[in-house]
C-alpha cells in the first residue's frame, strides 16, 4: 500500500515510553525513553539568541551537550531523560534528536531544543542527501521528506510515504526525486525497492536477508547492506554484489560524493553473542565489486566515517583513526587518539564515536569522559576537552551541498 500526504503542521509532544530502534547491530534491540519538557520556541528567539561556531552535540545518560565546535566548550547542558539518538539534520544550525515519540528539532547552533517535532513510532534512521531528508519510523513504516533549509521557520512541509508493512528500515530520496526503500515486515527484512517521483515501484530485489543500512557513493549509486553482501541501485536498476563469504554481513555503510567506493563493516560469524570484526568491506559501485581490508584491530558500528577527501575512516579499538585510500585498499595513515577500549556487549552502552566535518576529526572516549578534535590533515590532536558525564552518541550540523 502506497499513501502520500503533506505535513502541514507541528506535532505536539505525547509523554509515555515507546521504544527506539537500534541503527547499528541488524537486530530489533530497543530501550525506553521518556521525553522532556521544554518551552517552546519561535524562529525570531531563534534567530536572536547566541550562535555557537560548529556545533558539536553528544548524549549522555539524561540529556545532551551542545559544545562549541572549535574550543569544545559546552555551551549548553540539555536534561532530557530516556535514550536518545542524534543526526544531522542537514542544514548548518539542526539537528534531530530521537526520542520516544519521534524526531525532535534542535537548534543547535542557539542550544535549543524545540517541542517541533516529526512524530513517529520507533525513530529509526536519518539520511541527508540532495537537499532532502528522510525519516524512517520503524513501528509505523513511514516515510517523512523534507526541506532541512525551512527548518528555522518551524517544522517543515513535508511529503509522507507509507511502507506497507512496518519494519526497521531505510529509505532516500534522489535528486532526480526517486525514492530508494527498504523491504520488509517486523519478522524479516527482504530487500528494497526504487520509487519514482509520484511514488510508482520503478524495480525492486528481494534478495537481501536482513537489509540493513545505507550509503549513496559518486554518481548516486545507493549501497544497502544484506547479511551476504549488498545490493546496488544505479541507473535505474538494482544489482546483488555478493560477499566471499556464504554469511558476510554489511550492515553499516559510509559513502562520500567524491568516490565511487562505499565502505562497509564485516561480520562472518552468524552465532556469535558479539562478533568483533577486524575485516571491512569497500563496495565499489562502478565496477560492482567488493574488498575486504584486514585492519588489524577490531571497530564498532560507530567507528565509520568519510573524510574531505573521501578517504575511509575507522576507529578502530586499538584507539586509532585508520585512514584508507579506498581506490588502494591501503591503510596510508594512523592517527592515535585514545587508549585500547573494547566494545561492550549491549548497543546501547556508551563506546567511543567518531564525527568527520571538513578537516575535522571528532572522537568521543566515554571511559575518560573526553571529547577530543583531530586535524586530518596533519593527523594531530588539536584540542581535548573533559565532560561531566560519559558521552554516548556524537554528531554535529553538516550542511548538505
Amino acid at each position: 500500500m502506497t499513501v502520500r500526504s503533506r505535513i502541514t503542521a507541528p506535532a505536539t509532544l505525547v509523554a509515555g515510553a515507546l521504544l527506539l530502534t537500534a541503527c547499528g547491530g541488524g537486530g530489533q534491540e530497543a530501550a525506553s525513553a521518556v521525553p522532556a519538557t521544554t518551552q517552546p520556541t519561535t524562529p525570531a528567539a531563534t534567530t536572536a539568541a547566541a550562535t555557537t561556531a560548529d556545533p558539536v552535540v553528544m548524549t549522555y545518560d539524561g540529556g545532551l551537550y551542545v559544545l562549541d565546535g572549535q574550543s569544545l566548550e559546552v555551551v549548553k547542558d540539555i536534561p532530557l531523560p530516556g535514550y536518545n539518538r542524534v543526526n544531522p539534520a542537514g542544514d548548518e544550525r539542526h539537528v534531530l534528536v530521537s526520542t520516544s515519540t519521534g524526531f525532535r528539532v534542535l537548534d543547535a547552533a542557539s542550544g535549543t531544543l524545540k517541542t517541533d517535532e516529526f512524530k513517529g513510532v520507533k525513530p529509526g534512521h536519518v539520511v541527508r542527501h540532495a537537499g532532502t531528508t528522510v525519516l524512517f519510523a520503524d513501528g509505523t513504516g513511514e516515510v517523512t521528506m523534507f526541506d532541512p533549509a525551512e527548518l528555522a521557520a518551524g517544522l517543515p512541509k513535508g511529503e509522507t510515504y507509507k511502507s506497507a508493512e512496518a519494519h526497521h528500515g531505510v529509505a532516500i530520496k534522489l535528486q532526480n526525486g526517486e525514492l530508494v526503500t527498504t523491504l520488509g515486515t517486523e519478522e524479516k527484512r527482504t530487500g528494497i525497492m526504487a520509487l519514482d517521483k509520484d511514488l510508482k515501484e520503478i524495480v525492486r530485489n528481494e534478495e537481501c536477508p536482513g537489509v540493513h543500512g545505507e550509503a549513496t557513493a559518486q554518481d548516486e549509486a545507493v549501497v544497502v547492506g544484506c547479511e551476504d553482501g549488498v545490493l546496488l541501485y544505479k541507473d535505474g536498476k538494482i544489482t546483488k554484489i555478493d560477499s566471499p563469504d556464504e554469511y558476510g554481513r554489511i550492515g553499516n555503510q559510509s559513502g562520500s560524493d567524491l568516490s565511487p567506493i562505499v565502505l562497509g563493516d564485516y561480520k562472518k560469524d552468524p552465532d556469535a553473542e558479539l562478533e568483533r570484526p577486524t575485516q571491512i568491506s569497500l563496495i565499489d559501485t562502478a565496477s560492482g565489486s567488493m574488498k575486504l581490508v584486514d585492519i588489524g584491530t577490531s571497530y564498532t558500528f560507530r567507528s565509520l566515517a568519510r573524510g574531505p577527501q573521501g578517504e575511509a575512516l575507522v576507529l578502530g579499538t586499538d584507539g586509532a583513526i585508520h585512514v584508507i585510500d579506498p581506490s588502494t585498499a591501503k591503510v596510508t595513515k594512523t592517527v592515535k587518539v585514545l587508549d585500547e577500549w573494547k566494545e561492550p556487549l549491549e548497543w546501547q552502552r556508551p563506546r567511543p564515536n567518531i564525527f568527520v566535518r571538513d578537516q575535522s576529526v571528532y572522537v568521543s572516549d566515554p571511559e575518560g569522559k573526553q571529547l577530543h578534535a583531530v586535524d586530518l590533515a596533519s593527523g594531530k590532536v588539536t584540542k581535548s576537552a573533559t565532560l561531566p558525564q560519559p558521552p554516548n552518541e556524537l554528531t554535529g550540523t553538516v550542511a548538505m551541498h
